[in-house]
């Protein structure tokens, strides 16, 4: 098939400058959008407010970022928003210049951290510390209410804000929720994270030659992500030839061969915080085997068929009941969903297999605003190799909007 150079990518695909001093929409509209959708969630379930330590959720409601993957494993900072008040920020440091100019912040303050790493056998004291101080701070807008939701923090946290007096709910939900329906100026962003993905997969492809190992294919995708303003990839999942089957096995040192199944999957986080999550099966320097092609033609039609399902309206149960089935010899390494929702990263809500459903699946509908990565992941039990595909659509008030377009090895079918 014809392939495309990255920069023909970028020129096609771009509505925007991919700078983010020159963003594609109104940033602040976006952040506020976000905003109000958290509050929303909150009024909606008579909740005072919520505390996120989750950079991604605390990215959500404010847009305010600060070591978001060293945050992410040391409570070292988080935000408290309440349904109707002031917007809190606990930073690391207490400093502001990372927030300043944020319509979504109305305060700074250094954050009252009490993990174990900053704090050694003090770390209980300063937890109640922390407890009674934003008790004091959710007093002030609450009314009375004293319920409160909290997203991720250890367990001390929770214990010390329910011995004050506090329902603590689990913020996730709230978030999860609140985070489903993306605004126009959200699908620009995420456009632009998309562009930054699909020209970074293009040089991956132009670099994968027999030889090259694994995570020096990987690297491609992290260079082109940085230089293009993007952020961080969430996942290390590139795997070549029998480490294709079964999947999930991170990319490693083996030098990539002549006619091996290349396949992966981006889980890229790019400009402005939103999420790329598309994934391309290739074959290293040699035509696909007549079975390498029968892999790859049962994943395509799955992910054309199942994303031609895609209406508002549409309740997860029938969705599960219309998808297409994989054949017998494909069942057992399905993969784990055949629907996600993406947003800032992986998002709610999940769409399972027939096969999956009584175990994992629950009640839901899809609604306009969604954006959502359809998956297929086809090989054999045993198998030498297995196919990964899934694209990223948004569904709009008469089907769906393809967000993903780098091409499908539609020759091979």
């Amino acid at each position: 098939m014809d392939r495309v150079s990255p920069g023909e990518i970028r020129s096609v695909r771009q509505h925007g400058a991919m700078d983010p001093v020159d963003p594609p929409c109104d940033l602040d509209r976006v952040r506020l959008y976000r905003l109000g959708r958290v509050r929303q969630t909150l009024a909606e379930r008579d909740v005072a407010g919520i505390i996120l330590f989750d950079q991604l959720n605390t990215r959500y409601a404010t847009d305010a970022t600060n070591m978001q993957i060293w945050c992410s494993h040391n409570e070292a900072r988080y935000v408290y928003v309440p349904a109707d008040g002031p917007v809190i920020l606990f930073d690391y440091g207490g400093k502001n210049f990372l927030c300043e100019g944020l319509p979504t912040v109305d305060e700074t303050r250094p954050a009252r951290s009490f993990f174990y790493m900053l704090n050694g056998p003090r770390y209980a004291d300063r937890g109640h510390l922390w407890a009674v101080e934003m008790d004091s701070i959710i007093r002030e807008s609450s009314g009375g209410n004293r319920r409160i939701a909290i997203d991720r923090m250890a367990p001390l946290g929770v214990q010390e804000m329910e011995r004050l007096g506090y329902q603590v709910l689990d913020g996730f939900e709230i978030m999860e929720c609140a985070r489903e329906i993306k605004s126009e100026g959200e699908i620009a962003l995420m456009e632009s994270s998309i562009v930054v993905c699909e020209s970074a997969v293009a040089s991956m492809y132009e670099a994968m030659r027999p030889g090259i190992t694994e995570n020096a294919l990987w690297a491609e995708l992290h260079k082109g992500n940085i230089s293009g303003g993007g952020e961080w990839i969430e996942t290390r999942l590139l795997a070549s030839g029998p480490r294709t089957n079964p999947w999930f096995q991170e990319c490693s040192m083996r030098m990539i061969e002549k006619g091996d199944m290349v396949s992966f999957d981006t889980d890229l986080v790019g400009p402005y915080g939103y999420c790329c999550d598309m994934s391309r099966s290739w074959i290293c320097d040699a035509a696909p085997s007549d079975a390498q092609k029968r892999l790859y033609a049962e994943a395509f039609k799955q992910i054309e068929h199942n994303k031609s399902l895609l209406t508002p309206g549409i309740s997860f149960a029938e969705l599960t009941s219309k998808l297409r089935r994989l054949p017998d010899q494909y069942v057992n390494g399905r993969y784990g969903v055949a629907m996600h929702g993406v947003g800032l990263c992986d998002e709610y809500p999940s769409i399972y297999y027939p096969e999956d459903l009584d175990a994992h699946g629950f009640e839901g509908v899809v609604k306009a605003g969604m954006v959502l990565c359809v998956e297929a992941l086809v090989g054999e039990d045993g198998g030498p190799d297995a196919v990964k595909l899934e694209d990223q659509v948004l569904v709009t008030s008469d089907g769906i909007r393809q967000l993903t377009s780098y091409p499908m090895e539609t020759d091979w079918l």
